[in-house]
């Protein structure tokens, strides 16, 4: 009998194992998704604030052009 219970409770704690792993793994998936977000953003960002210093510098141009 104490063969059987000693085979459940391995049982048991290789399930236990495989689903803290994959637990793990879907953990990993997602921080990677978020960080892929992060860039999106900061990559959207860098562009728009670029887009609007191009614009502030085509002003300045404009207005020095008919300044003189």
């Amino acid at each position: 009998m104490k063969n059987h219970q000693d085979s459940t409770t391995f049982k048991g704690h290789a399930m236990n194992t495989m689903h803290e792993d994959l637990a793990r793994a879907q953990m990993t998936a997602r921080l990677g998704e978020a960080q892929q977000l992060r860039r999106g953003h900061q990559l959207a960002l860098a562009r728009r604030l670029s887009r609007k210093a191009e614009v502030a510098a085509q002003q300045a141009r404009l207005a020095l052009a008919r300044a003189i």
